[in-house]
């Protein structure tokens, strides 16, 4: 039922209804997890994963389909530039349901009184990223007034080298199971929009009022950064769907290949220049 709530083709002429389509997806994610988990003794511990979970259950049809969609664009379209152009009406809203997630679940995380208790899996993984050497008091503060810290003991290239290695780590992940199981890029993406809203609800110090200033804060680099990861959703989906489709057989797939190839060429170059605007751009103004 829910995937009926919107499809590709109506979210091309409306990109922005993705973001109450994330926005719903994800309240209700987290809704379902502690009406059915709250009291689990074992799955209570592992709600953040559960979230991500229910989200990406709801939106695999409306990923599966919107793949296909650019896939039969492949199909017809051979001018690159008219193929970039129909990719980033799919971008758009991609973008959209990403963001959706990402307010929804920084929303929810500061609202409720256990919302760390809600996303200990995403507080973790932050802890990780930012305090590898104070693991367990990171953990324990839930990362408070950490991120303005993340890597300062390096210079500004080893700076962008780290987090350029790490957005090409997740690229690579995303691409992988995009082509695997041509929707399954949509676990990734939804897992980083956690993260994301996990470091969010620290940044804010859980204060409603704050959200706005700490979601520019990691937007002004987390919107090329998410884009670039969406482009290669779209470029391993899309081989993913001919395969399945069959177009293997015809000269159309080397044109779906060479396509792929470009997206995921553009993404890499988004990424390096998200990182410059991480290391460079993001501390000055915060």
């Amino acid at each position: 039922m829910l995937e009926l709530l919107v499809n590709p083709l109506r979210a091309e002429k409306h990109p922005w209804e993705m973001f109450f389509i994330g926005a719903f997806h994800g309240t209700l994610s987290l809704i379902l997890t502690k009406w059915i988990f709250s009291g689990d003794p074992v799955l209570s511990k592992y709600t953040g994963i559960l979230v991500v979970t229910f989200s990406v259950m709801f939106s695999i049809p409306f990923m599966y389909f919107a793949l296909k969609n650019e896939e039969e664009k492949d199909m017809e379209i051979s001018s690159f530039l008219r193929l970039l152009k129909e990719h980033s009406k799919a971008l758009s809203y991609f973008m959209f349901l990403f963001f959706g997630f990402v307010v929804a679940f920084s929303f929810w995380y500061i609202a409720f009184d256990d919302g760390n208790q809600n996303f200990r899996a995403q507080i973790e993984t932050y802890c990780i990223i930012n305090r590898p050497t104070n693991f367990d008091d990171c953990v324990t503060q839930y990362g408070v007034k950490t991120i303005s810290k993340t890597t300062a003991f390096l210079t500004a290239k080893e700076k962008i080298v780290n987090i350029f290695a790490n957005n090409m780590y997740v690229l690579i992940f995303t691409l992988v199971f995009s082509l695997i199981f041509g929707a399954g890029a949509i676990f990734i993406l939804a897992w980083n929009a956690s993260v994301i809203s996990a470091a969010i609800g620290i940044f804010s110090k859980s204060e409603l009022i704050k959200l706005p200033y700490a979601f520019l804060r990691f937007m002004i680099h987390g919107i090329p950064e998410i884009g670039a990861y969406f482009l290669g959703a779209m470029a391993g989906g899309i081989v993913s769907i001919a395969v399945i489709k069959h177009d293997v057989k015809t000269d159309r797939f080397w044109i779906i290949l060479q396509d792929s190839l470009n997206l995921i060429i553009i993404a890499v170059i988004i990424l390096f220049f998200a990182a410059l605007i991480e290391v460079f751009i993001t501390p000055a103004l915060f």
